[in-house]
């Protein structure tokens, strides 16, 4: 095309004189502009549409499903209920103020408040090459799974309403900062190069924290290490572990933003290092003298799915199958040996899992990326420079999501109450708290 225009703009000059060459001198300038237009890529438009169903398909029904299977039969509705009630309420704040905070670039912690209502958003808008509207319902899935997640920490003892009033509260001061501070050009973690390509501290360490701190506020549950408070159907969690697998490539191959390499290379580094912490976590039970069982193949797959999060475009197969692996034995000990020692009820292990995985994923992401271990980063890279800047944004987040946590979990206390009456949590909250059962046989 170059030589054409040169052959063009020849033969113009030939015949127009000096006013030709003029015009064949401006000529590359013009492209320039022009090549600097910001355009629509309708591919990458499409992928980051269905990334968008996908990450929605975690939550509604993956999260739900894989959550509402480990608690007992009369939680169940209960379950299904704050999950679907937390996403719509994270999907309503984050269109109010929680985009404007998030992706604005008014400071290093937090946005401004000039994108209120998405006032300032058009049709026309554009973010990269896909619209504005499209790049802001994707991060909105991300809101609400985050805040769904912490859901499985309280379940089987939080109550409606006050999970309603945390979850406004913790995505103000919590999630919209922190996502502001990984991912917003001049956001805090961003500028000092901090790796987190789909959300290791944003979602999952930000997620395990809180329910970590919300169990310790309510408290445990009636029997709990007294009474067998077994899962009622393994079979709904292993659906919801597929799902949530199945929904995980939008969540990592879609935070390439597009459908190019970054994409592929997330897509296979999710499959991997699942499959690699699947087959790790089983491994871990036998070796401890147990049976290889569902639920541990279920851990497995999630923390795997956690550990690469961070690291899905940091990363070669070798580095995310090492990753996973590692992060699965972790997260493996300390759910089976740790937390019953500590004694404190974490319902669905969301900090034993996505907690302490993000926390190794955070961290690993310094050696997957480094070209020895197959990752991109380049040649000078240096481990260990990154090394402490991925430690120090870790120890950020969890300091941040603690802190925030517990102010948002105590303001919820004071308002509305937290925890349901022991009358209601002995008869369950399906009938206490909604008046519905999920069975009805």
């Amino acid at each position: 095309m170059k030589g054409d225009n040169m052959t063009f703009a020849n033969k113009l000059a030939a015949s127009a004189g000096a006013a030709g060459l003029a015009l064949f001198a401006a000529l590359p300038a013009w492209a320039q502009e022009a090549a600097e237009t910001p355009t629509i890529d309708t591919g990458d438009t499409a992928w980051m549409l269905t990334s968008t169903v996908l990450v929605l398909a975690m939550i509604l029904p993956g999260l739900a499903l894989f959550y509402g299977g480990l608690l007992r039969t009369k939680n169940m509705l209960s379950m299904l209920t704050h999950v679907l009630a937390v996403t719509c309420v994270a999907m309503l704040v984050w269109v109010s103020w929680g985009y404007s905070i998030a992706f604005t670039e008014a400071g290093p912690f937090f946005g401004d408040l000039s994108n209120l209502f998405l006032k300032n958003v058009t049709a026309d808008s554009i973010s990269g090459t896909i619209p504005e509207y499209v790049f802001i319902s994707f991060q909105m899935t991300f809101a609400a799974i985050t805040c769904a997640l912490v859901v499985g920490s309280l379940a089987e003892r939080v109550k409606f309403a006050g999970l309603m009033v945390f979850a406004v509260i913790w995505l103000t001061i919590v999630y919209f900062p922190l996502a502001h501070m990984v991912w917003s050009a001049g956001g805090f973690f961003f500028e000092k190069g901090a790796l987190d390509f789909a959300g290791g501290t944003v979602v999952h360490i930000n997620a395990g924290v809180s329910g970590l701190v919300g169990c310790l506020i309510l408290g445990k549950r009636i029997g709990y290490l007294k009474e067998v408070l077994a899962p009622h159907s393994l079979t709904m969690t292993f659906i919801g572990t597929g799902l949530l697998w199945v929904g995980w490539f939008g969540f990592n191959a879609g935070s390439a933003l597009g459908a190019g390499s970054g994409a592929g290379l997330a897509m296979i580094n999710t499959l991997t290092a699942t499959a690699a912490a699947a087959v790790a976590w089983m491994v871990a039970e036998k070796v401890a003298g147990h049976k290889p069982s569902l639920l541990g193949g279920c851990s497995g797959v999630i923390a795997g799915l956690v550990a690469i999060t961070p690291a899905a475009g940091f990363a070669g197969p070798f580095g995310a199958i090492v990753l996973g692996a590692v992060a699965s034995v972790i997260a493996y000990l300390f759910v089976t040996v740790a937390k019953p020692k500590l004694g404190f009820d974490d319902t669905a292990d969301v900090f034993g899992i996505h907690g302490v995985a993000g926390i190794v994923g955070s961290i690993g992401v310094a050696f997957t990326n480094a070209p020895g271990f197959g990752g991109p980063g380049a040649a000078d890279y240096a481990i260990g420079a990154q090394l402490g800047t991925q430690l120090f944004a870790t120890g950020v987040a969890v300091l941040w999501a603690a802190v925030g946590s517990g102010i948002a979990f105590t303001v919820a206390k004071l308002v509305t109450g937290l925890r349901v009456s022991e009358e209601v949590e002995r008869e369950g909250l399906d009938l206490g708290e909604h008046g519905e059962r999920a069975y009805n046989y």
